[in-house]
């Protein structure tokens, strides 16, 4: 039986109008015109995109080079957001692969898993070894890399944005007064950053509220240059960034516990110890403001392997903002508010989105062109799904009330928006 042309078979499992693809045996498919284009390269591709589910299987195929995107690579995902690759069953699957190229059936090794595939070797999964690891793996990559993707803030959380026209450096900013104000941080006060990154939270307070502000990390590197920034801007003497476990924190009695983008690494059965933790270090009357991305329901299981497991977050876990809320109470904190900053991440990974695309050269010459797409797939796929709701970001405010039950809080919110 003569072999179909492959452009023409895939396309017509993607059915996507707005879409021209090409293939390694010279078919093509789809309106010439189209702005989004794609090119199989070789029956590597193929392989990829269809024995694994399509977020997958899609990531290995562009990281890997066998997969090229002409046009806005945001764009072509929503083109194939439905899913209609990934909801083929496997047998399916297996007669589009016999039916273009029997060479497409063969197993490849995925390209840039090294870390999936050793890390049974680092301990028990959120052992302090294995976190250490996971950490290390994601942010250890280089600085500059980050400079380039983050911008000026260095700051790899949601941003706030104070107006739809604000500024990335703008919303980034507004996001850290922001968190400030709903701790209630005022001249004086003891903030304890969990998960601190590059120090920007530490540096602001420091800054602007006169908070002496502890910040934690387990990269390295975010600690070096976290401290680099902190003697710069001339606050050595309020504002510490250490390179450690947040477990290994041993002083107490904060007036502020912030924990910005870290719950995601922490796994759904470290949640109770870990709010525990957090609340042993507060003082009476001390808030703790957890921001965290989110699962939009607590019915749906939680998603511990694919594309961002294997590629970017290793062993990162999402919750709901229900499970959230309900560790913090069983830790024994009073949650008082709670907001949904959703748009705001989409808009945040727009901006993140267009500085790489600015500097794809100097990211490829500096980390490789292979993470360069690992970092274009994640945050064009990452905005999608804010976009879509299929994930959330939630700030959650808790209070350790005192042993009268005082809280300390205004009778309504007064940080203002």
């Amino acid at each position: 039986m003569p072999r179909k042309p492959i452009a023409n078979v895939v396309w017509n499992v993607l059915r996507e109008p707005a879409l021209h693809l090409t293939a390694y045996d010279g078919s093509s498919a789809g309106p010439e015109d189209a702005t989004v284009r794609a090119d199989l390269r070789s029956p590597a591709a193929l392989t990829y995109l269809l024995t694994a589910p399509s977020s997958l299987g899609l990531a290995r195929a562009y990281v890997s080079g066998e997969l090229e995107i002409g046009g806005d690579l945001y764009e072509m995902l929503q083109l194939v957001w439905n899913d209609r690759i990934g909801s083929l069953s496997w047998a399916d699957r297996i007669d589009v692969l016999r039916n273009i190229d029997p060479k497409a059936l063969r197993w490849i090794d995925p390209p840039q898993e090294e870390f999936h595939a050793r890390r049974w070797r680092q301990g028990f999964r959120h052992s302090k070894a294995r976190d250490a690891a996971a950490i290390s793996h994601h942010y250890d990559v280089s600085n500059r890399f980050y400079e380039w993707v983050l911008g000026p803030s260095m700051t790899y959380t949601c941003a706030c944005f104070p107006t739809p026209s604000a500024s990335l450096e703008e919303a980034q900013e507004h996001k850290y007064d922001l968190v400030a104000r709903k701790i209630g941080l005022e001249p004086g006060m003891r903030l304890l950053d969990v998960g601190c990154g590059w120090g920007g939270m530490v540096r602001h307070t420091a800054k602007h509220y006169g908070v002496r502000a502890l910040g934690v990390t387990l990269s390295r590197q975010q600690a070096e240059w976290a401290a680099k920034a902190i003697a710069e801007d001339g606050l050595t003497d309020l504002a510490e960034v250490r390179y450690c476990d947040y477990r290994d924190v041993r002083e107490d009695n904060f007036d502020a516990v912030s924990s910005i983008g870290l719950t995601e690494h922490i796994g759904a059965a470290n949640l109770p110890a870990y709010f525990g933790f957090l609340r042993s270090r507060l003082r009476p009357q001390g808030r703790l403001l957890n921001h965290c991305i989110t699962r939009p329901t607590t019915t749906e299981a939680v998603r511990i392997r694919g594309f961002i497991d294997r590629y970017v977050f290793p062993d990162g876990e999402l919750e709901a903002v229900g499970a959230i809320v309900t560790a913090m109470q069983d830790a024994g904190l009073e949650v008082r508010h709670e907001e949904n900053l959703r748009e705001h991440y989409a808009q945040t990974l727009r901006g993140w989105c267009d500085n790489l695309s600015a500097h794809w050269d100097e990211v490829v010459d500096e980390v490789g062109v292979g993470r360069a797409r690992v970092w274009a797939m994640y945050m064009a796929g990452s905005r999608l799904g804010f976009e879509r709701r299929t994930i959330e970001l939630h700030q959650v405010l808790g209070v350790r009330v005192d042993e009268h039950g005082e809280a300390g809080m205004p009778l309504r919110p007064d940080w203002g928006t």
